[in-house]
């Protein structure tokens, strides 16, 4: 199983990046995917998540914000990011569970700048 994530850098407040995830040696299609973010000296928390039929949730601090979406046919996972904020900077990963075990990515650096 691969994750690999995508899509971050470094962006002013008030800015967007669209995060990318792809995926191999899943069924994609079946399987609930998510976003974690771990910000420097915290825990890994989740921000986000969506499951095989398309039902989201996010965390309340990105709810309106953060868009999570998912193409079964690239079998890739994508965070939208609007409305930046210096407290979104980060590293973030996308995960999912699969055979009884969860998996990470590596991981892609946002840094926001205030």
């Amino acid at each position: 199983v691969q994750l690999q994530a995508s899509g971050g850098g470094l962006v002013q407040a008030g800015g967007s990046l669209r995060l990318s995830c792809a995926a191999s040696g899943i069924n994609f299609s079946v399987n609930t995917m998510g976003w974690y973010r771990q910000a420097p000296g915290k825990q890994r928390d989740l921000v986000a998540s969506i499951t095989s039929d398309g039902r989201t949730d996010y965390a309340e601090s990105v709810e309106g914000r953060f868009t999570v979406s998912r193409d079964n046919v690239r079998r890739t996972v994508f965070l939208q990011m609007n409305s930046l904020k210096p407290e979104d900077t980060g590293v973030y990963y996308c995960n999912t569970y699969f055979r009884g075990r969860f998996y990470w990515g590596k991981g892609t650096q946002v840094t926001v700048s205030s």
